[in-house]
């Protein structure tokens, strides 16, 4: 393989010459062979708009030459669209403050548009500190790019995506609102419900979570950039980070803003772990819906089957015929995934040890696989589940007259107490509550539809 040398303050390396990345980058892919996690691209993303806006800013101020500048935009353009994905091998498991990864994103667009430029990879004519970095520090520049990710992330994926699963279950709630059925609680039987009341329990889990989650858009749209090294600024020209800042509004059409305190900025991810608590619960109420959903089509005959689920592959290797709630169940592994990352991002946000959290590379990749986690399942769940499902209305209504429930109806008329034996008197004799009363005949046939009249349980 033809290579070429380059050299660091530690020494010389050689590096193949098909890469873009430089010494740096092979030093970080030799110390951390660790678990072939790389940084997923819309953090790579995050990168090249910040690098590409200090170069634009940089170039208009005269601290970059014009053609130097155009270069790195360049090489920016290049990656925001998707090209050089494969240069960034580094793994997640290095550094805590995500120097590696800089690096590697600092030497492959400072290679990038040295051949822009026609000069030669690592001969450093376009120079990934001095140029590409220029104003900034791996400490503030990978905190904003955690920021600008996962801002970009919840915009234009999570929170989308949950739109499209509310608006699926609201439509449920509509559909099913006359189906009358019986409600559960601790698995047992209540009282009589609708249908549609269900599900709209579900659409409200939802509606909550897109506003927790929208909740933590204003901490995410606060940037590290401008703290440097330790959050005081050093090498950082005020007005470059302001205009940086300005760049990167413009360009995503988010409302970033510099951090009120880069120190906190710096030292803490409280941003990240809150974001990822919202994540969290919203992974919660997937499990619930989901398991729900699973328990209610179980069956088709011998479970509650009150509703039906769509069949949309075979479920046994053994067992023909038979079709298992596939979707729910990812939904339900998905959502216990983000409950995992989320301890580990809570841990990671623990470990801001003074001036600089060291634990950035592990928190962005937990967050931004949660958001790709809960964007996905949120639209399988409404486009593969729930926008197929029926309600098999005779099985939900079938229940409602066996079960010893409907006593609650008669409590206030006749008491709790001999409610109660009555209930008793019905399981034991595997009769219905209704029947029981007829032949006690203590109100009046009229007296007893109305009170047991299951529409008027429901409520409005």
């Amino acid at each position: 393989m033809k290579t070429r040398i380059e050299k660091d303050s530690l020494g010389s390396k050689e590096v193949p010459d098909n890469v873009y990345y430089g010494i740096q980058t092979l030093r970080a892919i030799d110390n951390f062979p660790v678990s072939g996690w790389t940084f997923p691209r819309a953090f790579i993303r995050a990168l090249a708009l910040i690098k590409r806006a200090a170069a634009q800013v940089n170039t208009a101020a005269g601290q970059l030459d014009e053609k130097t500048g155009k270069a790195i935009v360049q090489a920016c353009h290049e990656l925001l669209e998707g090209k050089l994905a494969d240069q960034f091998p580094v793994d997640i498991f290095q550094t805590g403050s995500g120097t590696s990864t800089h690096m590697n994103a600092n030497e492959v667009i400072a290679n990038r548009a040295a051949e822009i430029l026609g000069k030669d990879k690592g001969a450093k004519a376009v120079h990934p500190n001095d140029h590409v970095n220029k104003g900034q520090s791996s400490n503030d520049v990978m905190p904003t790019a955690l920021h600008v990710s996962a801002m970009e992330s919840l915009a234009h994926e999570v929170l989308p995506s949950l739109d499209i699963l509310l608006a699926s279950l609201q439509k449920k709630a509509k559909e099913f609102d006359g189906i009358l059925k019986i409600g559960r609680t601790h698995l047992q039987d209540a009282v009589p419900m609708r249908l549609g009341q269900e599900f709209s329990g579900y659409a409200s889990q939802i509606a909550h979570g897109i506003t927790r989650i929208k909740n933590c858009q204003g901490h995410l749209c606060e940037l590290a950039l401008g703290g440097t090294a330790v959050g005081t600024g050093l090498n950082a020209d005020p007005l470059f980070v302001k205009q940086v800042i300005q760049k990167l509004a413009s360009d995503t059409n988010l409302p970033f803003v510099g951090a009120p305190s880069r120190f906190e900025a710096l030292a803490a991810r409280d941003a990240a772990v809150e974001t990822s608590s919202a994540l969290k619960t919203v992974a919660v109420s997937l499990m619930k819906i989901a398991n729900d959903l699973r328990w209610l089509g179980s069956g088709p005959r011998c479970g509650m089957g009150e509703i039906s689920l769509p069949s949309l592959q075979p479920g046994s290797s053994i067992m023909p015929g038979k079709v298992n709630p596939v979707i729910p169940e990812a939904v339900a592994m998905a959502a216990a995934q983000v409950m995992g990352n989320d301890m580990a991002i809570t841990i990671g946000g623990q470990s801001g040890n003074f001036e600089l959290n060291v634990m950035i590379p592990l928190m962005a990749y937990n967050l931004l696989m949660s958001m790709t986690l809960i964007s996905n399942v949120s639209r399988l769940l409404a486009d593969k589940c729930l926008n197929g499902i029926t309600a098999r209305q005779e099985v939900c209504e079938g229940y409602i007259e066996k079960s010893l429930a409907m006593c609650t109806a008669l409590a206030p008329r006749i008491g709790y107490d001999r409610a109660a034996e009555v209930a008793k008197e019905a399981y034991a004799t595997k009769r219905t509550v209704r029947d029981i009363m007829r032949e006690k005949k203590i109100m009046s046939e009229k007296e007893l539809n109305d009170l047991l009249n299951a529409q008027h349980m429901t409520g409005k």
